[in-house]
């Protein structure tokens, strides 16, 4: 008989797509996913998959590039700086006009309440709008208007929705963090795009540096170093955002004696690659912050059976355009963890 799982999905931004993955894996070992609960990109997988849709949602974003996200993104100027309805809007169309009470297995979405400053559960009612303000991330998409309540993501306060499933009664919970701190041997994997997103990204590159030549010459320059951050901390296996190199590799090296080699600093510029890139991404990083504790104390109050951590350090909050590297790397997590379950039950 198949064991019954109650499914908790946690907020993590763009590694939300590593839920899919996670999935896929507990799928494939014969385990039933009876109920489901998810806080912001949780949410949103949750809700696909059990509105039966997760095949065609995972179709979509696999064949989203970085030039695709970027048309996704509809500006806001009032309280967020998306307004979403692109995204949301498709995934509309996939998953359809749908209401919770309607899904084939129970379903938990978590906001927060801004103006009563309280956790809201959508049990019912409108699965779109349920999912959309579930992942109303502060500063990035707008919040959702009910009423006279402002509801915005509910990592800001319940990042790994545990509570709602307990009451299941299923054989075992399986939680799925985003926000774990402790994988450090595990990696993004390397997955070869199309050879035609390079050749866009290229000219798109070339069409911005014709008319922003010194600007395209920051990017660069930011790229590289950006590389190389990354090369340096993968040998080291640290997380380069939050851990700071040793202080005889911040020293400069010695003055460049070939010839024709720079004598003078006129014209150079400083790039600043330590701490946050914008006012959006300071904001992101603290909210990751928040999350990180805040689930640590989920996990204690109500410990799971089994709890898959999936590394902050494999990409940033906002990098959507990473789905087939971040679904493999849920499913390569997803089973080693269930390996380590299963063999310990026997």
């Amino acid at each position: 008989m198949k064991k019954r799982v109650a499914l908790v999905l946690g907020s993590g931004g763009a590694r939300g797509y590593a839920h899919i993955g996670v999935i896929e894996e507990i799928e494939r070992r014969g385990y039933d996913i009876a109920c489901i609960a998810g806080c912001s990109m949780g949410a949103v997988v949750g809700g696909i998959y059990a509105a039966g849709k997760l095949d065609e949602y995972r179709n979509w974003i696999e064949s989203l590039d970085y030039l695709d996200v970027l048309r996704l993104v509809d500006v806001s100027f009032r309280l967020g700086a998306i307004r979403g309805e692109k995204v949301f809007g498709q995934i509309r169309k996939i998953v359809g006009e749908i209401n919770i009470e309607e899904l084939r297995i129970p379903y938990t979405a978590v906001a927060t309440d801004l103006t009563n400053q309280q956790e809201i559960w959508f049990q019912e009612g409108c699965l779109h709008q349920a999912m959309r303000a579930s992942a109303a991330i502060p500063s990035l998409f707008t919040p959702v208007m009910q009423g006279n309540r402002m509801l915005v993501d509910g990592g800001l306060l319940n990042p790994l929705p545990i509570v709602p499933v307990v009451s299941s009664h299923c054989d075992l919970i399986i939680a799925v963090n985003l926000n774990a701190t402790n994988q450090k041997h595990y990696q993004l994997p390397v997955i070869q795009r199309p050879p035609a997103f390079k050749s866009r990204f290229n000219s798109l590159a070339r069409s911005l540096g014709s008319h922003l030549p010194f600007r395209r010459k920051q990017a660069e320059q930011l790229m590289k170093l950006e590389q190389e951050a990354l090369q340096h901390a993968h040998a080291a296996e640290i997380n380069p955002w939050l851990e700071s190199a040793e202080p005889e590799s911040q020293q400069p090296a010695a003055a460049p004696e070939k010839a024709g080699a720079p004598k003078s600093a006129t014209g150079s510029f400083i790039i600043d690659n330590v701490g946050p890139a914008s006012l959006l991404d300071l904001i992101n990083q603290s909210f990751e912050v928040m999350q990180t504790s805040l689930a640590q104390y989920k996990i204690a109050g109500y410990p799971p059976d089994v709890l898959i951590n999936v590394p902050k350090r494999v990409c940033r909050f906002f990098e959507f355009y990473k789905a087939p590297e971040l679904i493999a790397l849920g499913r390569e997590i997803a089973r080693d963890t269930l390996d380590k379950y299963e063999s310990e039950q026997g």
